[in-house]
């Protein structure tokens, strides 16, 4: 596979590839043109075949891709079979929807506790895991020791934790908190994800559209 840096929005194309050719599995698909793919997904086929000749390339021209193996070499660039330990800190509204619906193992990663500071939701069970105290973070990074965490937290308390979190060997987040971490710790991997910026490019794309008719 090529050694290049990788821009982000082609990584940020990678796990729709992976759905998409995942869904071609299911319909027993089992070539693909890029030029049908690209049809599929909304794409140019030129697109397609710049994105993955950044990994070295996988079709073979007047063949196209093999969709079984090409979803299973995507799958080891994006990581999905290593099943990282993650933790999730704040089992709000938030929280709780994010552990209940986001298939972690689909993804690359077990869920393997969740962490709250509200009594009355310690004890209780989210995502067939108990909602742990914040006061047992500590013995329980060093005894099970995750890689990464979910923050669904306040945007004041989040840089406090982070730090406290690397500390304890933690060196990727997904962070929901509103606070940009990636600004504030570039030693480790951050993405940040913000609902409401996504649903403010919602409403301007909706408007745009309204202007141009």
């Amino acid at each position: 596979m090529a050694k290049q840096s990788i821009s982000i929005p082609v990584i940020r194309r990678l796990p729709r590839y992976y759905r998409f050719l995942r869904e071609l599995e299911q319909e027993d698909v089992q070539r693909i043109s890029s030029k049908e793919l690209a049809r599929r997904m909304g794409l140019s086929a030129s697109q397609i075949r710049q994105d993955f000749n950044c990994f070295g390339g996988f079709g073979q021209q007047g063949y196209g891709y093999r969709v079984q193996e090409l979803r299973k070499v995507i799958g080891e660039i994006l990581g999905v079979d290593e099943q990282t330990g993650m933790i999730l800190i704040g089992a709000g509204n938030l929280g709780k929807a994010v552990a209940a619906h986001v298939d972690f193992k689909k993804c690359g990663c077990v869920l393997i506790g969740i962490f709250d500071d509200n009594p009355l939701l310690q004890g209780t069970m989210t995502a067939n895991l108990p909602i742990m105290p914040m006061e047992t973070l500590t013995s329980f990074c060093r005894q099970r020791r995750p890689q990464a965490a979910v923050l669904c937290i306040p945007k004041h308390a989040a840089q406090q934790l982070a730090d406290k979190l690397i500390e304890l060997g933690i060196n990727g987040f997904w962070n929901f908190s509103h606070y940009d971490l990636r600004i504030t710790n570039p030693e480790v991997t951050v993405e940040n994800v913000h609902l409401g910026d996504s649903l403010m490019t919602l409403s301007y794309c909706m408007h745009r559209k309204k202007e141009e008719t």
